[in-house]
């Protein structure tokens, strides 16, 4: 479960968030809304730890049952995707995908097993040795999609991922990163400008 509580983020000039508090439960997804410029990609940076000195926070960030938001980045295990893919270009998209691994999975076949069932699951089998950039915009977003998750990350924020995939790719890679949601049981937060992204029986809250 992941909770926030009290949080209020402010730079030199303005205030932009306020006192602002949810709870998403393993599998749910809350969206936020509202126009550009209120402070929902700054809040997502608070929440992964890459929040600019500029801002003062108060507040905390609870995923399951512990504080998270007085940890290092790469110790809160939280996964997040941009508009952008953002993936490696100089890499293959198998290798792209092995980076991700915790190094707790160990042994090079055992890894490269664990990458090509991904693969299959989103429908690329044979993608491995791939270059990232001979894929559709379709299959980047999907292997980034598969990125974040082969993380094993506890929760996962979304920041606009649908907005650069045209009407029919968008709809399909929606339902694909539900379906993924939905297997993993984690919490996640969207933003988003379009009504249309937000899940069935998911929470909205508007900025």
């Amino acid at each position: 479960m992941l909770c926030v509580k009290d949080c209020s983020i402010a730079n030199a000039s303005r205030s932009l968030i306020h006192a602002m508090n949810f709870t998403v439960e393993p599998g749910g997804v809350l969206t936020l809304m509202g126009p550009s410029g209120v402070g929902k990609s700054t809040f997502l940076s608070w929440m992964i730890g890459a929040l600019s000195s500029e801002f003062t926070v108060t507040g905390e960030l609870w995923l399951n049952q512990q504080r998270r938001d007085t940890l290092p980045t790469q110790r809160r295990n939280i996964g997040i995707l941009f508009q952008d893919a953002l993936l490696f270009d100089h890499l293959n998209v198998g290798q792209n995908l092995a980076m991700a691994l915790p190094a707790a999975i160990k042994g090079r076949e055992h890894r490269q097993h664990h990458v090509e069932q991904a693969l299959e699951n989103a429908q690329l089998a044979n993608y491995s040795r791939r270059d990232p950039a001979t894929l559709s915009g379709g299959e980047r977003a999907r292997v980034s999609v598969l990125r974040a998750l082969l993380a094993q990350p506890e929760a996962l924020l979304l920041d606009e991922p649908f907005s650069r995939l045209d009407q029919t790719l968008r709809e399909q890679f929606r339902q694909f990163v539900w379906q993924q949601v939905e297997q993993l049981a984690i919490p996640v937060v969207l933003v988003t400008h379009d009504a249309q992204d937000i899940p069935t029986n998911g929470q909205v809250m508007t900025l």
